[in-house]
């Protein structure tokens, strides 16, 4: 058996999408029809939010991504009803990564196609050439989107500065500290210095993709340190932003913010106070006419990132699906002897024993959720938490490179998610699943609550949109596009940030939701004028 000899190959059908023709239209070629702000005022527009708002893209952010985000699209259309100049924070290249730190920030993805024609995301061999501690060109920004920033992050002062860059784990982001006014300037802050007209604000995100994208599975520091994974609660006390000093809001937001892991979940009463103080502040500290949009957060495990790989990818034989049941012979037997014992129930019996077929076989994972059998009685500790996958369970994208990979390389007895069980990181279980359901439809209720108690702002229901995108795709100015990973068009090789066609799509559904509810008459952006993957 050779390495990867059970990986399953989710792309070998891309290339229809993929390689549609390059549009270089620019957007201000777009046929553009006497345009008005109605109630709104598009002079001074500012993007707040996540990586989502930034335009990172294909696992990077790179100029190419800034330059197609939906909130940049949005400005240009926003010019000719009045709309002023939006600055983008630019990294220095379209190769993405940052200098000696390529593990944690890697140049884009692309995809590769071997000579089997196998259709691979790889990075790109260029070197990462952004500088961590440099700041972007520019002094004012109006897409303050800062990939990898939770709700409450948004809010904190010294979340740019550099030297929280050198604390284990970091304390700030380097995203932001490329464009932060100064160290102890916070994201908020920031944008609301320069008195917005208008605004979006995407957040919320990554209150729960840490988790999700971690299988669930805690955080690991370099050290070894494990921090298990919590849903943590808590809450910012009151506090008035547009009077309050720096320290003053240090001291109130910091502990609740030091208190959270990167994989943590968190309250959803902290997203929702967190919407609260941003709009509010900005709709305080702008003109007089300030609207703007806040956008919901859809359902995670509805992107390509989560529903990619199936949980059924291993191909056997029937002479090494024999050879596999028997070396699971002594732990199924021991199960048995579980349940005679009354230490396991026959239900669960009956999900943990391992049964391989001729065709295609789930993989085999850990799950906590199973019954600890050694704690029960030490003599069943040799029976461990694992189980085949069920259609219930989501394989992450990450995992599709990971199956079938050996232990010790030409040994099939080590043969991953077989063999060795997939541990907790490479799988979304059901209940896992449930927490994130749980804390997306608490995200959303006070993200509805504050968007119906500020009569300046409206609601983008991107919850639903995606729903819809996932079940039977969006048509946006006479294209469709789907939630396919590769060959929907929407969702980038990471499968889980948007493409140049998918900014364009949300841009056009939030140019909708302005015109009816700010008697505005944006123009849409043509969607097939946009790129979707990019092929090596």
């Amino acid at each position: 058996m050779k390495k990867n000899t059970y990986i399953y190959i989710v792309l070998a059908s891309l290339g229809f999408i993929a390689c549609e023709p390059e549009f270089d239209q620019p957007l201000e070629d777009t046929p553009i029809a006497l345009q008005s702000s109605g109630e709104a005022d598009f002079s001074k527009y500012v993007a707040i939010g996540n990586s989502l708002t930034a335009g990172f893209a294909d696992g990077a952010l790179f100029i190419d991504g800034q330059e197609n985000a939906f909130a940049n699209l949005l400005a240009n259309q926003m010019k000719p009803a009045g709309g002023g100049d939006f600055n983008i924070p630019f990294m220095t290249d379209n190769n993405g990564g940052f200098s000696g730190l390529e593990q944690a920030f890697g140049t884009r993805l692309v995809l590769e196609i071997d000579n089997r024609g196998n259709r691979t995301p790889v990075r790109i061999s260029e070197t990462a050439n952004n500088d961590i501690t440099a700041r972007a060109e520019g002094s004012v920004f109006n897409n303050m989107g800062v990939p990898g920033a939770k709700s409450y992050q948004l809010i904190l002062p010294g979340f740019g500065n550099p030297a929280g860059l050198l604390t284990s784990p970091p304390s700030t982001n380097p995203y932001f500290v490329r464009f932060a006014r100064e160290a102890n300037s916070s994201v908020i802050g920031d944008a609301a210095i320069q008195e917005p007209t208008f605004f979006t604000l995407w957040a919320g995100n990554n209150d729960v993709l840490g988790y999700a994208v971690a299988g669930g599975a805690p955080t690991i520091l370099e050290d070894g340190t494990i921090i298990p994974i919590t849903n943590q609660t808590g809450s910012f006390p009151a506090l008035d932003l547009a009077t309050a000093t720096q320290d003053e809001i240090t001291a109130a937001y910091g502990n609740v913010a030091s208190s959270y892991g990167s994989n943590d979940i968190s309250d959803p009463a902290l997203v929702a106070t967190s919407t609260a103080i941003i709009t509010s502040t900005l709709t305080a500290n702008g003109t007089n006419n300030t609207r703007g949009v806040v956008i919901n957060i859809p359902e995670i495990t509805s992107i390509p990132f989560f529903t990619t790989v199936p949980f059924n990818p291993v191909p056997l034989d029937a002479a090494t699906a024999e050879a596999t049941n028997m070396a699971y012979t002594g732990y199924n037997d021991g199960l048995i002897g579980a349940n005679a014992l009354g230490a396991l129930s026959t239900e669960e019996l009956r999900r943990r024993t391992i049964n391989f077929e001729a065709g295609q076989n789930p993989v085999v994972i850990f799950d906590e959720n199973l019954t600890n059998l050694g704690a029960i009685n030490p003599l069943l500790a040799m029976l461990p938490q694992i189980r085949q996958a069920t259609e219930d369970d989501l394989i992450l994208l990450t995992a599709s490179s990971f199956i079938g990979t050996q232990a010790i390389e030409n040994d099939p007895t080590t043969t991953n998610g077989v063999a060795i069980p997939l541990a907790d990181k490479w799988v979304l279980t059901p209940e896992e699943q449930t927490e994130l359901s749980t804390a997306i439809a608490g995200y959303n209720a006070g993200i509805s609550a504050v968007a119906e108690a500020n009569p300046s702002i409206v609601l983008y229901d991107a919850n639903t949109r995606l729903q819809r995108l996932s079940q039977r795709g969006i048509t946006s100015e006479g294209i469709r596009v789907t939630s396919e990973f590769g060959t929907g068009g929407t969702f980038s090789l990471d499968g889980v940030h948007l493409t140049p066609r998918g900014n364009a799509v949300i841009a056009n559904e939030l140019i909708e939701i302005i015109n009816d509810e700010f008697d505005a008459t944006l123009q849409p952006v043509q969607t097939g004028s946009f790129n979707t993957i990019t092929i090596k």
